[in-house]
């Protein structure tokens, strides 16, 4: 009689109860060894060897014991898995299908104990495979229901439990201010604020004796107590919890815990750090445009029609470019909540929009005679001088724009409309008069604008802006009927990709180009087109050929 070497595998998830004398896997083992006793007759023999998963998911092949008893199987030292049922051995059909290749190469098989089957005959591998979908289909159901409590609670702003944030204690479903460690966190923000820099942040902690918190393990190990690392660091400013906000994948809800750190002030350690980051790097890692403005300057100054906030945001394209946007403070407060509207405005075009409008404002010829009360024609002069050198021709746009807006003291957005006060302090410190002497009303702008959706965000013009031309518009235009002009003298749209270093389908969007109508090819020369008349409109949508049909589609824009 041939025997059967059998060995025995139990698992159990979680680790509740392991620490008894008679725990799930004892259970499982006596089972399965009864089993094997049973079949004695018929040659099995049990193996002393003990394979034995506590507090591992059936979800991964990465288990210890798992691993040690396929390695057996593989070196032939093992002909029969036992198992007290199928899910203990995994709960993944594709795991499944993995493991019985295995044992099909060692010419080996399994058995459950509680199902009457084994991996031996097609009827068994039938019903295997069927009680295996199952298993994985339970698994994945109560996974997803885990994971829609987890996000239901943060949504209401409830903690769910993991390590505990520094500064804090667990409080059941909330979490409790530590006062010994909350100031540790205050100090740190502190810092940031006044040193811009992480890792001056880092040494000024250090200096100052600031510790992380000391941790112990179930195993009893002793982890932290140390000074912060910039990492330690960074985690800490950018971790919302200390706003009394809790994040979940990616989005911030306001959470039932009290902050450490006024929500206003975290806001800004967040425009600080992002705009830290943006900085361009040469390859030595040191920053190429220090000292180039890069905050987002109406940060605190920006409110929409209801009174709410715009917040700075930004995102990242495909390419790794920094988007910035100001965001209406309710669309990240009811982040997923449905009905809620708002303004998403590209931060670097409000900004323009904004700075040129006050500039028009004060470039106008009575505007200095307006703003300064009272008979003082040399003031006026002087005022009118420093406008002048303001509208002048500075050296770096991005400065002067920077200087625009340091005038502003508040924008109140409204469909349509948009109304800019000037700081009369700030304003009468530029122009060098009294801030006494400045007509109130006159620091105050109101234009009209129209707005153009784009996606999610919002972009507007200026009613009576002079026209700004889309240089990436115009560029792919020329380029178009530059490359057009090649294929009609005999080109290829490869030839053209390999000179230009260019993927062919781009040679072939652009070409289109080359049939936009004369008098929309004007218009776009002249910065007259459609708002919405973009590169990406005309390649990801296309256009009519004939040329009328252009002219209708694009005035619908």
């Amino acid at each position: 009689m041939q025997k059967i070497r059998c060995a025995i595998y139990t698992r159990k998830s979680s680790e509740d109860g392991l620490e008894q004398e008679f725990n799930s896997l004892d259970a499982q083992r006596d089972a399965c060894a009864a089993f094997v006793q049973s079949q004695k007759a018929e040659g099995w023999v049990l193996l002393p060897e003990h394979y034995d998963d506590g507090g591992l998911s059936g979800g991964t092949l990465d288990r210890p014991a798992l691993q040690q008893l396929l390695q057996a199987i593989d070196e032939g030292l093992v002909d029969q898995i036992i198992v007290y049922k199928i899910d203990r051995l995994t709960r993944s059909l594709a795991d499944f299908s993995k493991i019985v290749d295995r044992l099909d190469a060692a010419k080996a098989s399994f058995v459950s104990v509680t199902q009457s089957f084994n991996t031996a005959t097609s009827m068994g591998r039938l019903t295997l495979n069927m009680l295996l979908s199952f298993a994985q289909f339970e698994r994945e159901v109560t996974a997803e229901r885990i994971r829609d409590k987890i996000a239901a609670s943060k949504r209401k702003g409830l903690w769910m439990g993991g390590n505990v944030p520094l500064g804090y204690d667990a409080n059941g479903r909330t979490l409790a201010i530590n006062i010994t460690e909350a100031a540790t966190i205050r100090q740190l923000y502190d810092l940031y604020l006044a040193q811009d820099n992480i890792r001056d942040v880092k040494k000024a902690a250090a200096k100052l004796g600031l510790r992380s918190r000391k941790r112990v393990s179930r195993s009893g190990e002793m982890s932290g107590g140390k000074p912060f690392d910039r990492g330690h660091i960074h985690h800490i400013l950018t971790n919302p919890i200390y706003a009394g906000r809790i994040r979940h994948k990616g989005v911030v809800h306001e959470g039932q815990h009290p902050a450490i750190i006024d929500p206003e002030s975290w806001d800004q350690v967040q425009i600080k750090l992002q705009n830290g980051a943006a900085r361009t790097r040469t390859a030595s890692g040191r920053s190429q445009d220090k000292g180039r403005p890069k905050v987002s300057r109406l940060c605190g100054k920006l409110f929409d029609e209801t009174g709410d906030r715009l917040t700075p945001s930004h995102s990242k394209t495909r390419k790794g470019q920094r988007l910035r946007y100001y965001v209406s403070h309710r669309l990240i407060k009811h982040s997923g909540e449905p009905d809620i509207s708002g303004w998403r405005l590209p931060a670097p075009e409000l900004e323009k929009l904004v700075a040129d409008q006050v500039c028009r404002t004060m470039d106008a010829p009575a505007f200095a005679s307006k703003l300064i009360t009272g008979v003082a024609t040399a003031e006026i002069a002087i005022a009118h001088k420093a406008i002048r050198e303001l509208l002048g021709t500075p050296a770096n746009a991005e400065t002067h724009r920077s200087k625009v807006l340091e005038l502003v003291s508040r924008a109140d957005l409204a469909p349509g409309k948009i109304r800019i006060s000037l700081d009369a302090i700030a304003t009468a410190d530029f122009l060098s008069v009294p801030a006494d002497r400045l007509n109130p009303e006159a620091l105050n702008v109101t234009a009209v604008f129209r707005n153009r959706r784009r996606g999610v965000e919002t972009r507007l013009v200026l009613s009576d802006a002079p026209p700004a031309r889309d240089e990436v518009l115009l560029r792919n235009a020329a380029l178009g009927h530059i490359w057009f002009g090649k294929i009609k003298s005999g080109q290829t749209y490869d030839d053209i990709a390999s000179e230009a270093g260019v993927s062919r389908r781009r040679v072939m969007q652009l070409v289109d180009l080359a049939f936009l109508a004369p008098d929309i090819v004007g218009q776009i020369l002249e910065g007259k087109q459609q708002t919405g008349l973009t590169s990406d409109h005309l390649i990801k949508r296309g256009f009519p050929d004939n040329w009328e049909d252009q002219r209708k589609a694009f005035a619908a824009l």
